[in-house]
C-alpha cells in the first residue's frame, strides 16, 4: 500500500494553523443538546463537529444512540454553524444512510477495523467517495490489521484517509482506559509520513483531567490533530461522561497546548540535538549488551532448576521482583507503567530462554 500527499489533500486544503481539531458529544442525545454544544464550538479551533449517532456498547442495555434521526440534527448543525460534520459508521446501512445526510467525515470505530469483513462491506459502499474516511485503531495492538483497513478502503478508490489513534485495550490495570502504545503509532507513522495521523484523547484516558497531557505528546509526536469528546454537560451524558470536557475546557485546552515545530534550521540547534541523540544511541547499545548479559544468567539458572528438577516459572520470585523493581523505578522517576512493560517483557524473555534449555538437555539426555 501507498499512501502519498494526495490522501492528506483534504487536510491540507483546510489550510490551518493549529491542529485539526473534531469535537462534540460522544452521543447525540437530544437535538437541543446537539445544537448547544455545536454554537459553543463555532468560531473556535474546531473544524468538524462530531457526534455518535449509532454506539456500539460493550454490553447490551446501555445507550445505543439515537439511530438516523441524529443526522438531521448533524445537517442542522451545518446550516447554523457551518461546521463540517462527522460520525462513526459500522455497516453499509449506516453509510448509506450518512451518505444521504451530506456527513463530510465518517469514521471507521475500533471494534468495526478489528474485522476485515466489516471493513470490506464499508469499503464496498464507499466506493470511490470523496467523502474523508478515517479509521481508528483495532482495538489490540495489531499494526497489520489496521493497515489492512486502509488498503481495503484505499482499493476502493477512497483517496481521503487518515487514522485516529485511540488506545489499545489490556486486562491490566493501568491508569489509562487504553494504553496508548505510542511506538506502534510511531511506527505507522514511519511507513506512512503523509498518513493523516489524529490522536483521540477521550478514549486513551477514559478521563477528562488528563485529556490535556496526552494531547500534548501527541502533539510533540507530530500528530495532525485532536478528536475530543465535548459536552455542555459532561457530568449528565448519556454514554462516557468521565471522558468528555465542556466547550469551555476544549478552548482552554487548544490555547495552552504547545504546537512544536518538526524541523528547525538553527544550526545550533541541530548540532545540540544531535549531540543528545549521540548519546541516546551509546545508552540503547548499553541497554542492548545488560539484556544479553542478563540472559546469560537467565540461561545459567534454566540449567541449574532442570538439574534439580524445579519448575521454570516461581510465581513468589516473580511478584517480589516486579513489587521491588516498580518501588527503585519511582526512586529513579521512572513511571511504573515503564517498568511493568519493560520487566514483564525480561521476564517472558527468561522463560523462553529457559524452557529451550530444559529442552535441549532433554534432547541431548534422549540421543545419549
Amino acid at each position: 500500500m501507498e499512501i502519498t500527499k494526495e490522501n492528506r489533500q483534504w487536510l491540507d486544503d483546510l489550510q490551518l494553523n493549529h491542529p485539526v481539531v473534531i469535537a462534540g458529544p460522544c452521543s447525540a442525545e437530544t437535538e437541543e443538546q446537539v445544537l448547544k454544544i455545536a454554537h459553543s464550538l463555532k468560531d473556535t479551533d474546531v473544524s468538524f463537529f462530531r457526534a455518535g449517532i449509532w454506539k456500539p456498547r460493550t454490553r447490551p442495555g446501555m445507550f445505543e444512540g439515537v439511530g438516523a434521526l441524529g443526522l438531521k440534527w448533524l445537517q442542522r448543525v451545518k446550516e447554523e454553524t457551518g461546521l463540517k460534520t462527522a460520525t462513526e459508521v459500522a455497516n453499509k446501512d449506516h453509510v448509506k444512510l450518512a451518505l444521504e445526510h451530506d456527513i463530510d467525515m465518517l469514521w471507521i470505530g475500533a471494534r468495526s477495523t478489528v474485522s476485515p469483513f466489516i471493513i470490506q462491506e464499508i469499503a464496498d459502499e464507499l466506493k470511490d467517495t470523496d467523502k474523508i474516511i478515517l479509521v481508528k485503531n483495532p482495538v489490540n495492538p495489531d499494526l497489520p490489521l489496521w493497515i489492512g483497513a486502509l488498503e481495503r478502503l484505499q482499493r476502493a478508490g477512497i483517496r481521503n484517509l487518515g487514522v485516529i489513534h485511540r488506545g489499545f485495550s489490556t486486562y491490566e490495570k493501568t491508569k489509562y482506559r487504553n494504553i496508548p502504545e505510542w511506538q506502534l503509532v510511531i511506527e505507522l507513522q514511519n511507513k506512512f509520513p503523509d498518513l493523516p495521523l489524529i490522536c483521540d484523547p477521550s478514549h486513551i484516558t477514559g478521563k477528562r483531567d488528563m485529556i490535556f497531557d496526552v494531547s500534548q505528546t501527541a502533539l510533540d509526536l507530530n500528530f495532525d490533530g485532536l478528536m475530543i469528546e465535548t459536552h455542555c454537560t459532561p457530568d449528565a451524558a448519556w454514554s462516557d461522561a468521565a471522558q468528555q470536557i465542556t466547550p469551555e475546557r476544549l478552548i482552554q485546552i487548544m490555547r495552552d497546548l504547545r504546537i512544536r515545530e518538526a524541523s528547525v534550521s538553527e544550526e545550533d540547534y541541530v548540532s545540540k540535538l544531535s549531540n543528545l541523540r549521540s548519546r541516546i544511541d551509546i545508552l540503547d547499545n548499553k541497554l542492548l549488551d545488560l539484556l544479553k548479559r542478563r540472559m546469560e544468567v537467565a540461561d545459567e539458572i534454566g540449567m541449574l532448576k532442570k538439574a534439580n528438577n524445579v519448575a521454570i516459572l516461581q510465581n513468589q520470585r516473580w511478584h517480589e521482583i516486579l513489587g521491588k523493581m516498580i518501588s527503585e523505578g519511582e526512586q529513579r522517576n521512572l513511571s511504573e507503567d515503564l517498568v511493568i512493560q519493560v520487566f514483564k517483557a525480561i521476564h517472558q524473555e527468561s522463560i523462553n530462554r529457559q524452557e529451550r534449555v530444559v529442552k535441549s538437555e532433554k534432547k541431548k539426555n534422549e540421543k545419549i
